[in-house]
């Protein structure tokens, strides 16, 4: 009974903290932090002590495997190399780092602990991407930072595990075993986890129950992340590519309700795990503070080293994000210099694809056709004979040219300079990773009480001092104002929209057939998002005879569906953002799911 009551103290204190921190402008997570602090040295509550287990394994891959659903697979495209970067290199170079700086700073550790401890310390927490989110940061600072914490974790322990290993093998432990190791690692899991996430869409297909289906879902992250440690994979990048696969399938595999159904249980399942996370990293300071006094290495010394520590961790992703953002930038220049080439390539294709008549259709994905296109470059075709070239290759010709040249059009109306350079860095925020990972530690670790302490200090110390003053740094800085060309695009693909629609409607005879259901169907329509919800709720009250309502819902199904073709078509190419595209998706979603519920009734 005891335990229950703390579990439901627990969620309300995380409910609470989400509710008040919006209100007092201060990130819920270093509310839950100084409260479980707070907490924890009240003399009625005993020491806290999580098995780090419990967080590596429950905790983790579901977290994971959450923000990867949500994260727009064309985003996570685009930003690949730049998340790469982040998630695995410069992991590799602060952990290396900051081993020199622990092994110099604290007497008989060694270099092999010290690289441990630094790779303890170097992957990223996932609560800078909520706090960017939240103040308006550019949307292509808070893709690169959600996919350097989904990734940077599972290098992290990688990377930890063999420094470990070190310290206590025989022989030495070489770079480039450590390194075939990653990669194995890393190529392991990734089929994992496509597999799952495949298998995941199948079935959920089968599945009708939408509260089935859901409850299926809360098992994939570790039906991901189990297989892949037993065969010596990286159970976290299996989760986070499960997820990836599913939410790129979703729209297609899955009905609206079963997506609804999970996008709204997942959030809260994310809320209670991340949020009690945070509380019981506070719960702990008590506990480690007195491991440290036990161990007699001195509180005030790792307080010391912890501080100096994030010092060190942050002047290092510094040096490294500015010139990857000033190589960002140099890439963005010569990507413009290509632009103009590819888009002649593409006028080129599009006129020989109107000889054959198949302006709007998709490209046949045929292996021959993809293999001429590999031995051919695209900015080529300008100026090419394509009179021989095929309908099938004509069609992949400019599928691939409409995404390249949405991706340069992605990226130079985006570009990455100083500000969004300063953002990267101040928002490199450790949290629950790295606590979890210290306290995998060996016991015959030296000074392990004091690295752990160490660990917690670098965490609690971003969040409350980087965390603390990002939204206010971010709002300092000029960042441009994409409002307008937001604007400009969602105009751009509600006509696009609106096409589709007339033409469903000039396809129907029933429609033609009938002047009043023509009218109902082409007021529905011209009506706003907001118009059509308000014509939803009082629909009964004014509903021609049944056979034409049974006609209007029909016609209204087909236009959704015509509609959502146009919206994954664009996902596909890039020509539209990510954030524009998921918002009409899921408006599809709400009135199918509206149909749904009025025919039911």
């Amino acid at each position: 009974m005891e335990k229950i009551l703390v579990v439901v103290i627990g969620v309300l204190v995380v409910a609470l903290a989400q509710e008040i921190g919006p209100r007092i402008r201060i990130s819920p997570p270093l509310i839950l932090v100084v409260t479980g602090a707070i907490i924890g040295i009240l003399p009625m509550v005993p020491e806290v002590e999580l098995d780090p287990e419990w967080i590596l394994v429950g905790v983790l891959p579901p977290l994971l495997y959450s923000a990867a659903v949500s994260m727009p697979a064309m985003d996570f495209r685009r930003e690949l190399g730049t998340i790469s970067a982040l998630s695995f290199l410069l992991v590799l170079v602060s952990a290396v780092g900051l081993g020199f700086f622990f092994a110099w700073l604290i007497p008989g550790i060694g270099i092999a602990t010290g690289i441990a401890l630094g790779a303890i310390v170097s992957p990223t927490d996932a609560v800078a991407t909520s706090i960017a989110k939240r103040v308006g940061a550019p949307s292509r600072v808070i893709a690169v930072l959600e996919g350097e914490s989904m990734l940077n974790d599972a290098s992290a322990l990688v990377l930890m595990r063999a420094a470990v290993a070190a310290t206590s093998a025989a022989a030495p432990v070489s770079f480039a075993g450590v390194a075939g190791e990653f990669v194995g690692a890393v190529v392991g899991a990734v089929i994992i986890g496509a597999v799952v996430g495949v298998v995941n869409l199948r079935v959920g297909a089968l599945v009708r129950n939408a509260t089935v289906n859901t409850a299926i879902s809360f098992t994939v992250p570790f039906l991901a992340y189990l297989p892949a440690e037993e065969l010596g994979a990286s159970g976290l990048v299996a989760a986070v590519t499960a997820g990836l696969v599913t939410g790129t399938g979703a729209v297609k595999y899955l009905t609206p309700q079963h997506r609804f159904s999970d996008r709204q249980n997942w959030r809260t399942i994310e809320l209670i795990l991340e949020g009690g996370v945070f509380l019981i990293m506070g719960l702990e300071l008590y506990g480690l503070v007195k491991d440290v006094q036990r161990d007699h290495t001195g509180v005030h010394a790792a307080i010391a080293v912890g501080v100096a520590a994030l010092l060190v961790v942050t002047v290092i992703r510094a040096l490294y994000v500015v010139p990857l953002v000033w190589w960002l930038g140099h890439k963005a220049r010569r990507r413009s210099d290509q632009r103009e080439y590819l888009a002649d390539a593409s006028e080129a294709v599009h006129a020989r694809r109107l000889e054959f008549g198949q302006a709007e259709r998709s490209a046949k994905r045929k292996p021959g056709v993809r293999r001429r296109l590999r031995r051919r470059r695209l900015g080529d075709l300008g100026e090419a004979d394509l009179s021989t070239v095929s309908a099938d290759t004509a069609a992949l010709y400019d599928s691939r040219l409409t995404r390249r040249l949405a991706d340069i059009d992605y990226v130079l109306a985006a570009p990455m300079g100083k500000a969004e350079a300063t953002i990267i860095i101040w928002a490199g925020m450790r949290g629950v990773v790295t606590l979890a990972a210290a306290q995998t530690l060996p016991a015959e670790t030296h000074s392990r009480p004091m690295l752990v302490l160490i660990a917690f200090v670098v965490a609690a110390l971003s969040l409350l001092l980087q965390g603390g003053t990002l939204p206010s740094l971010i709002k300092r800085l000029k960042l441009p104002d994409m409002s307008q060309n937001r604007a400009a695009g969602r105009a751009r693909l509600r006509r696009e929209m609106a096409i589709a629609a007339t033409k469903v409607i000039s396809a129907s005879p029933a429609v033609q057939d009938s002047p009043a259901l023509r009218a109902r169907v082409v007021q529905w329509t011209q009506r706003t998002d907001e118009q059509k919800q308000a014509d939803d709720e009082d629909d009964d009250t004014r509903l021609s005879p049944a056979q034409i309502g049974a006609e209007y819902a029909r016609i209204r199904r087909a236009i959704i569906a015509a509609q959502r073709e146009i919206l994954l078509r664009h996902r596909e190419s890039g020509v539209y953002s990510s954030g524009l595209l998921t918002r009409e998706l899921a408006q599809l979603d709400a009135e199918e799911i509206s149909l749904d519920m009025r025919a039911a009734e």
